[in-house]
């Protein structure tokens, strides 16, 4: 299924994948270089931590290639303002102590609560998506049910 994402969340994503293939790589097989220097494999922690890192390495370059492959890129232009989806600035108000947030929902690659980057499939995000100003959405959460208005949508 294809990822929703930005034009500039895409570039990013490639740019991280170009940096572990060329940079991270070769970091990795340097290290396992020098752990095979050590001599005997079999009780060799720094060659198993190198091989694990790997390995490790390996599936993310995978998964991010899988997202790339994947992705739909949504151009800024074609972002609405008249409901809230993928790359949508809202401005959220709680309805029982009346707060007001901003939000951007972005892809999960590029979550940043701490700066209102927040997923399309995070609680918020996802019950948010399709909403137009005014609307009116809960959302579960620990504490029960949180219930948020819409107040705008930009790009």
């Amino acid at each position: 299924m294809a990822k929703q994402m930005s034009r500039s969340n895409y570039e990013k994503l490639v740019q991280e994948l170009d940096d572990l293939k060329i940079n991270k790589r070769k970091e990795v097989a340097e290290r396992l270089k020098v752990a095979r220097s050590y001599g005997d494999l079999s009780e060799n922690a720094e060659y198993d931590e190198a091989k694990n890192e790997q390995a490790i390495l390996e599936a993310h370059i995978l998964e991010l290639q899988y997202t790339i492959d994947n992705a739909e890129i949504i151009e800024d232009s074609n972002i609405s303002v008249d409901e809230i989806g993928m790359g949508s600035k809202i401005q959220i108000r709680r309805l029982d102590n009346d707060k007001v947030q901003s939000f951007t929902i972005v892809g999960t690659n590029h979550v940043d609560v701490r700066n209102g980057l927040i997923s399309d499939e995070s609680p918020i995000g996802k019950s948010a998506m399709k909403k137009k100003v005014g609307d009116v959405f809960t959302v579960e959460a620990p504490v029960g049910e949180l219930k948020f208005e819409v107040i705008s949508i930009s790009r």
